[in-house]
């Protein structure tokens, strides 16, 4: 059973399953996070969406690229949980099942792609104060 973080389900609602690998990118004492700036304002680990035909580690490369502009190598799977939310820039509610990695960055190469995204570094113990879900807290609080 994997654990679930965030809003319980709402009984009757039609939720859509989309799997995402996310990452906890390590420097030091500091964690790669990426600031979206809308449609909500929320600091997040980077990674998001698995796409059709592409692995959990080719979308976590992927999404980690355009998030923040930087590359990563996944080291190792930490876990995974689940989350009932509605995604506005989808117009969809999803029962997310995010699974997340430890990675290292490799080095930056672009500037973040993915529109209303912003890259930073922050002290670890910070950052598990402003990310925006309980999921990624919990796992990044269990690094500390």
């Amino acid at each position: 059973m994997i654990r679930r973080f965030g809003e319980a389900r709402v009984d009757g609602q039609r939720y859509t399953r989309r799997h995402g690998a996310y990452a906890i990118v390590l420097s030091g004492d500091s964690v790669l996070l990426t600031h979206q700036a809308w449609p909500d304002d929320e600091w997040q680990l980077p990674g998001g969406g698995i796409d059709a035909g592409e692995s959990a580690l080719q979308a976590l490369r992927r999404e980690v690229l355009e998030e923040t502009g930087w590359r990563v190598r996944p080291v190792r799977r930490l876990g995974a949980f689940r989350r009932f939310c509605y995604m506005p820039d989808y117009a969809l509610w999803a029962e997310k099942l995010c699974t997340i990695y430890i990675a290292q960055p490799v080095r930056p190469v672009a500037l973040p792609s993915e529109p209303g995204h912003s890259a930073h570094w922050c002290p670890v113990a910070k950052a598990v104060t402003l990310l925006g879900n309980d999921g990624d807290r919990a796992f990044l609080a269990a690094l500390l």
